[in-house]
Order: C-alpha cells, then sequence, then structure tokens
C-alpha cells in the first residue's frame, strides 16, 4: 500500500443491505512495526508485496540492535529492537531465522513456531502437586517468563512455541 509492504493481522469481511461489502483489516508496517487499521471498500485494490524470504543466523545484540548474518551471501546485517519487537525473546546466538526482504533489503525476521529453549530459573515443584493444579513461572535463557507445568527443572530445555509464547513440551 503507497509503496510500502504491511502484513494483515486481523480481518473481518462484512456486508450490509444495500451498501457495498467492506473489510476491516489490522494490518502492520513491516518497515516501522506501525501497526493501524484501516477499513477498505469494496472496489479497493492493493498490490501484492515483492517480499522475498533468505535464510540467515543470529549472531549478537549491541546496544538495540540485532546483527545477523546472511547464510548465502554471508553478508552482515543488523535490525533494531522496534523492528524485530517480541522476536526478541526468542532469539539465542546462532538461531536459524528466516528473513523478509523488500527491494533486497532486509526488514523484518520470521522465527521458527517452536523452538527449544533453557529454563534458567525455576521455582522448585511441592510433592504432591499435580499437572491438574496448574503451574508455574520459569525465567528461560533469553529473559522470557513462561508458565510450565510442576515437573519443569532448572536447566532443563523446553519446547516453547514463539507465536503465543506458550510452553508446548519437552524435547
Amino acid at each position: 500500500m503507497d509503496g510500502i509492504p504491511f502484513a494483515v493481522l486481523y480481518h473481518e469481511h462484512s456486508k450490509t443491505g444495500r451498501a457495498g461489502s467492506v473489510l476491516r483489516t489490522r494490518i502492520k508496517n513491516l518497515v516501522t512495526s506501525a501497526v493501524l487499521e484501516k477499513t477498505f471498500q469494496g472496489a479497493d485494490k492493493v498490490e501484492e508485496a515483492d517480499i522475498t524470504k533468505s535464510k540467515a543466523q543470529f549472531l549478537y545484540k549491541e546496544n538495540d540492535s540485532y546483527a545477523f548474518m546472511d547464510n548465502e551471501s554471508y553478508e552482515q546485517f543488523s535490525l533494531s529492537e522496534n523492528v524485530l519487537g517480541s522476536a526478541i525473546n526468542y532469539l539465542i546466538e546462532g538461531t536459524e531465522i528466516v528473513v523478509l526482504n523488500f527491494n533486497g533489503n532486509p526488514i523484518n525476521i520470521e522465527l521458527p513456531i517452536k523452538m527449544k529453549l533453557k529454563v534458567v530459573e525455576c521455582p522448585p515443584g511441592i510433592r504432591g502437586n499435580t499437572v491438574s493444579t496448574g503451574g508455574k513461572v520459569a525465567t528461560l535463557e533469553t529473559g522470557i517468563k513462561v508458565s510450565v507445568p510442576l515437573f519443569i527443572k532448572e536447566s532443563e530445555e523446553i519446547i516453547v512455541n514463539t507465536e503465543s509464547g506458550e510452553y508446548v513440551g519437552r524435547p
């Protein structure tokens, strides 16, 4: 839209009697990460953005930017914390990610849906508690806190869903 790539986060289609159909959307600007709500009329047209995907590896964090290396060209590039959003909660050195490129420039990343992370801090489970009584909160190696079952211990690896931020299981 207007030469800028957007991703659709939410959409709702509605049609009333005589009026044309309307599409209410919540879209995210892939360059600035700004989220806005836009309503499209039935005759509005938008073109598909020319987004290419490539593989890269996360290298390190420096101040507010995160450095990556393209797996094919070995070129390094960095993206800011604002652009990456909640993805920073899952980045550990060596993580393989997919880079979204617009006009040949990296603009954002896609994480794997499930990632293996190590538990660094977790309260002990109390004898007699079962999985059905709820869970406890564990801190992972990236600093994110996740609700886990009572049987999870410190220094264990768990699998976390990067879209919802929830515990999935053990590897």
